[in-house]
């Protein structure tokens, strides 16, 4: 899909549906461009017609737990996706792969799946609906982009804005244990996902082969908060912009 036309038609379905647009904060207006296939064709094969178009919707917190912490759920068995497929595309089939574990994970009080490598299910990928980051000491850590996870605008854009506070931030490999480790003797001091619907989501704890690992006494931590007071006051226009990241509609 043309990047301009689907931004054009992003702004002209906005501008038509303007009063839909929330006020408040902690609301917004969710944006979901989709392509299907539309031949009518049965086989395998890539299709000749598709049809591209764009849901919107008032939405308020992605999650019943809003910005209170989430319970996450370790998942070592099932995979969401590996190198060299379609992870880090945005399609309904990883979703599809997802559905089981996540079942699992909800029937344990969890509110999402964390997913590790296909291949060794050792490291720590990303969330069903979001990436992850780790704080450990004084480093803000995160998955690499190896081609199996989506690489998020928000998880970009926290990336760019903890350069900018001075700290440190490392795309790397980071195993399950160096995450329980750190979790038993103090040094993980948040974990928290990113993504465009939820913004920030602090995780208070994370269940791994049993057992529950308690982060952040349970409560949202100071950067995640810092994080999410930042990305949506720069949302809301009540920040300067100094990365060109907003579009403005009129």
């Amino acid at each position: 899909v043309d990047i301009d036309l689907s931004m054009e038609g992003m702004k002209q379905l906005i501008l038509l549906e303007k009063e839909w647009v929330p006020k408040s904060h902690g609301t917004s207006l969710y944006i979901r461009p989709t392509m299907l296939a539309t031949e009518p064709h049965l086989g395998v094969r890539p299709a000749n017609a598709y049809l591209f178009f764009i849901i919107i919707g008032p939405v308020g917190a992605y999650y019943k737990e809003g910005l209170n912490s989430v319970k996450i759920y370790v998942e070592d068995f099932y995979v969401r996706a590996a190198r060299g497929g379609i992870g880090e595309a945005k399609t309904a089939g990883n979703y599809a792969a997802s559905l089981l574990a996540a079942e699992k994970a909800k029937k344990m009080g969890s509110t999402q799946v964390l997913w590790l490598d296909a291949v060794e299910r050792k490291y720590v990928e990303e969330v069903g609906t979001m990436n992850m980051f780790f704080v450990i000491d004084d480093e803000v850590i995160t998955a690499p982009l190896t081609g199996s996870i989506l690489p998020g605008i928000t998880r970009d854009s926290v990336i760019q804005i903890v350069k900018d506070w001075g700290m440190k931030v490392l795309e790397r490999s980071l195993s399950i244990d160096e995450v329980i480790e750190a979790a038993k003797n103090g040094r993980l001091k948040e974990a928290f996902g990113t993504g465009t619907a939820a913004v920030i989501s602090p995780v208070g704890e994370i269940t791994y082969k049993g057992v529950d690992y308690t982060v952040a006494g349970g409560k949202m931590g100071e950067l995640s908060q810092k994080l999410y007071d930042e990305i949506v006051a720069l949302q809301y226009g009540e920040k300067a912009d100094p990365h060109g990241w907003v579009s403005r509609i009129d």
